[in-house]
C-alpha cells in the first residue's frame, strides 16, 4: 500500500481560519462570560486554548470564555472495538457548564460520531444553554446528522482518505495534510 500526502492548510491558513471562527463566534455570542469553549482530545483541545486566546486578544481581555477539556473514550460506540486497552485521557472542565453555550472544538469532523460521543460526556457535567460545534477541518461523510457552526475548511474525502492535523503543541510544524493510500499497481 502506499500513500501519497497532499497539504491541505500551511501553518498561515491555520491561522486565518482560527482568527475567522473567533469573530464569527463573538459575532454570534455577544456575551463572552456567557460561553464556554471545551476541546476534545487530542487536537480540539490545542485548537480550543488557541480560540479562548484569539478572543481574549479580540476582546481586549475583557472577559475571557472558560476554557476545558474533554475526552471522550469511553463514550465512544466502538471504543471496546476497536481498543483492548484505551488510553483514556484527562476531562478538565473546572467550572459549571449549566447555562452556558458550550463551544465543542474538534479538528476533524468525519463521520459525526465523535461528537456524539462528545455530547454524551458533556452532558455528565450539567445542562448547557446550548452547544455549538467548531471544527478545523470538515471532511464529509457523516453517518449521523451532525452539522459545525464553525468550521475552517470543507474538503470532500473518501474512506481510503486520511487527514491529518499536526499542531505546535505536539512539536509539529502547524499543517493539514490530507494523505491517500492506494493499492499497489
Amino acid at each position: 500500500m502506499t500513500s501519497k500526502k497532499t497539504t491541505l492548510m500551511t501553518a498561515e491558513d491555520i491561522e486565518r481560519v482560527l482568527q475567522r471562527m473567533a469573530l464569527q463566534l463573538l459575532e454570534r455570542n455577544r456575551s463572552t462570560d456567557k460561553i464556554a469553549v471545551i476541546g476534545i482530545h487530542t487536537g480540539g483541545v490545542f485548537l480550543a486554548d488557541r480560540l479562548q486566546r484569539l478572543i481574549r486578544s479580540l476582546t481586549g481581555e475583557r472577559v475571557v470564555p472558560a476554557v476545558g477539556s474533554l475526552d471522550i473514550t469511553l463514550y465512544r460506540d466502538d471504543w471496546s472495538l476497536a481498543w483492548q486497552n484505551p488510553v483514556v485521557k484527562k476531562t478538565d472542565i473546572a467550572f459549571s457548564v449549566d447555562d452556558k453555550t458550550v463551544i465543542l472544538v474538534d479538528d476533524v469532523l468525519f463521520t459525526g460520531r465523535t461528537i456524539r460521543a462528545a455530547l454524551d460526556a458533556l452532558m455528565d457535567f450539567g445542562r448547557p444553554h446550548s452547544i455549538q460545534l467548531a471544527v478545523l477541518v470538515d471532511r464529509g461523510c457523516r453517518e449521523l446528522p451532525i452539522q459545525p457552526d464553525y468550521v475552517g475548511r470543507v474538503v470532500r474525502t473518501t474512506a481510503d482518505e486520511h487527514v491529518d492535523v499536526l499542531l505546535q503543541e505536539t512539536g509539529a510544524t502547524d499543517e493539514v495534510l490530507v494523505e491517500s493510500f492506494r493499492p499497489p499497481a
